[in-house]
């Protein structure tokens, strides 16, 4: 069969970054991750190869939700680009594929590595993962409408996501509607059960995050009104340190133009959008691949800051103990 589409063995490197975000060594991984997933079940002269399926979905997740242009670029009707997107793109959801790219780190190695990492950005002990959440815009569902306008009004699903120290995701949590706060997605999110489920050793790891989230032994947020030198210095070590996963969203984001725009899925589709991405982003992390020097929306802004005060909870137990172990860290470290 002839390949329809524009065939990337004679473009220039840079420019299959720019057009796809990976460049043709990762397509070509890609190839090979995806092949027996996706491949055409038929020998038909019309059938789409490997390669097209997933050179149509980049583009698709490059731009954004312009299935028409996407169509006329690559040669193939509307409807197959939309079946293309939904097979690649539920392959990139496969638990096998999922498990393989997005791992929490669970080896007393790998912890240790991400200390050190960490440690080593503004001197901030004992930290593994940060933590953020941030708005995917959606058009407006049909179901439960209300529940998907956040804050700032317009439709969203909030996703929670997690970065280790070189900018790769370590969890993901994408089914959550724009109105629900930061705070109840990290509850009822495995990283709860990961550290309060006894995985992890009390007070020997942690996360960091925002006010948004209520202060925990294993989840340290800023002081609201720093007073002394050593809750000072704490809040500038920490909000040097967690800047990393406001530059792990901002790539997220650049690389996959899709999440800059109003979705025009269903909220279930679109949650698995964002997990392809993220997946797509740690192959692009794993293989060195760089940013594409052609950004449709060059936006770092996230879109979630919900913070509240972190009196959340004020009552909870669970809470007081993790401002005291807060200030434990300020007298120790700071």
């Amino acid at each position: 069969m002839t390949n329809r589409l524009t065939s990337i063995d004679t473009m220039p490197n840079l420019e299959v970054l720019n057009r796809y975000r990976l460049d043709k060594g990762g397509i070509g991984y890609l190839e090979q991750l995806l092949y027996n997933k996706i491949q055409p079940l038929a020998r038909r002269n019309n059938s789409l190869s490997v390669r097209d399926k997933i050179l149509v979905t980049l583009r698709y997740l490059a731009t954004g939700p312009i299935q028409l242009n996407d169509a006329d670029i690559h040669g193939v009707s509307q409807p197959t680009v939309s079946r293309v997107v939904t097979e690649v793109v539920s392959a990139l959801n496969s638990p096998d594929i999922v498990g393989q790219f997005i791992k929490f780190p669970c080896t007393r190695e790998e912890l240790i590595k991400n200390q050190q990492e960490f440690y080593g950005i503004a001197k901030f002990p004992k930290v593994v993962g940060v933590i953020d959440g941030t708005h995917i815009r959606i058009q407006a569902p049909a179901n439960n409408e209300e529940l998907y306008v956040n804050r700032k009004g317009f439709h969203s699903l909030n996703v929670q996501l997690a970065f280790d120290p070189f900018d790769q995701i370590i969890d993901v949590v994408c089914k959550w509607p724009g109105s629900v706060h930061d705070s109840r997605i990290l509850q009822q999110s495995g990283l709860t059960t990961i550290f309060e489920g006894g995985h992890m050793p009390v007070g020997q790891y942690h996360l960091l995050g925002d006010s948004g989230y209520p202060c925990k032994k294993w989840l340290l947020t800023p002081f609201i009104n720093p007073q002394t030198s050593g809750e000072i210095g704490y809040n500038r070590s920490h909000k040097i340190t967690r800047a990393k996963v406001e530059r792990g969203i901002g790539q997220l984001k650049r690389r996959f133009g899709v999440l800059h725009r109003e979705v025009s899925l269903k909220p279930e589709k679109v949650c698995k959008v964002v997990l392809a991405c993220a997946v797509l982003h740690n192959i692009c992390k794993r293989l060195n691949i760089q940013m594409p020097l052609q950004d449709d929306d060059d936006d770092d802004n996230d879109d979630n800051s919900n913070a509240q005060d972190n009196t959340i909870n004020g009552n909870n137990a669970a809470f007081q103990n993790g401002l005291r172990f807060r200030d434990h860290i300020v007298q120790t470290y700071f």
